[in-house]
């Protein structure tokens, strides 16, 4: 592996260190393709959450939609592209969506328009992970994506909460409500979902997130069974 590959993958893993508890009930065959994919999302994520002068963060996204088109031919660049440009996936379907991203940070009016802002990225990025973990695409796998994503942007960015909720714990309690324990998609989501529900959980309680291994492993193990 490679040493830039690796500082893509720590930076994920430095990110979730929880991860190192629960990734045994992935299978291990698909264990470096989970964190290569979720660091993949991740740059997505930190491109939408992007404030102030956005340009180099939507110039960073075009370089990404030409870099996934090159994967649907198995071509790549980029260091992540080695683990996942194999796949064969709907690699343009997610290229096309990209630049819904740049829309998605205006202001919304309530939850609604903010999860109809993510719509179509996050049914190009289920589609994919489906692809990429042997399951089938389905509705509720992207709304399970949409959820996690819109958890994680009020955490990253306040001003991203709709016009509807007064404060960022009212929607981050409207989000949890709409997000189900175990949610649908391969293994990897519903194991990583368990991982980003919890965080959410510690925010609407307003202590520190210091989960239990005890605990991680138990939630985990359920959420994989499936």
């Amino acid at each position: 592996m490679s040493s830039a590959l690796d500082s893509f993958l720590d930076k994920w893993r430095e990110r979730w260190p929880e991860w190192a508890f629960v990734e045994r009930f992935v299978d291990e065959a698909d264990r470096e393709r989970s964190v290569a994919w979720f660091a993949l999302l991740q740059e997505f994520d930190d491109i939408l959450n992007a404030s102030g002068d956005t340009t180099p963060q939507d110039a960073k996204l075009a370089w990404w939609g030409e870099e996934l088109r090159s994967w649907e031919v198995q071509r790549s660049r980029h260091p992540l592209g080695r683990v996942l440009e194999p796949v064969r996936a709907p690699w343009a379907q997610l290229a096309d969506a990209l630049p819904s991203l740049i829309d998605a940070r205006d202001p919304v009016a309530d939850a609604a328009q903010a999860r109809k802002g993510l719509a179509q990225y996050a049914a190009a990025a289920a589609a994919v992970e489906a692809a990429m973990f042997g399951s089938k695409p389905s509705p509720s796998a992207a709304e399970a994506l949409t959820t996690q994503m819109l958890a994680l942007r009020v955490q990253e960015q306040a001003a991203s909460v709709p016009q509807a909720f007064s404060n960022e714990m009212e929607w981050d309690k409207a989000l949890q409500a709409a997000w189900p324990s175990r949610v649908a998609g391969p293994r990897p989501r519903r194991v990583y979902a368990v991982l980003a529900r919890g965080r959410q959980q510690a925010r609407i309680r307003g202590g520190e997130y210091q989960p239990s291994p005890a605990g991680l492993l138990w939630r985990s193990w359920w959420a994989a069974r499936g």
